[in-house]
């Protein structure tokens, strides 16, 4: 069974990955989290997402976790 904030995660980054016209590893240096740790956020194979992470990877965008990384993006779905 999926995750539904783990997946709106992963789905969530490959839209801006896409907008932006980033690489996941660019986006994993400009985060300061490890590729595969990346990776398996995009393949939901980790259970829970630690928040400290989640910022790590809206910093790498230049967001906030509040400036539509996740928020904006479940409030459109719930």
């Amino acid at each position: 069974m999926t995750n539904s904030v783990n997946h709106a995660l992963a789905l969530r980054i490959a839209e801006l990955l896409q907008e932006k016209k980033m690489t996941k590893y660019r986006l994993a240096m400009n985060s300061g989290i490890t590729h595969s740790t990346l990776k398996n956020i995009m393949h939901e194979t980790i259970r829970d997402n630690l928040l400290s992470t989640v910022i790590l990877i809206a910093n790498g965008f230049d967001r906030t976790v509040t400036n539509s990384l996740i928020v904006n993006y479940l409030m459109k779905r719930i």
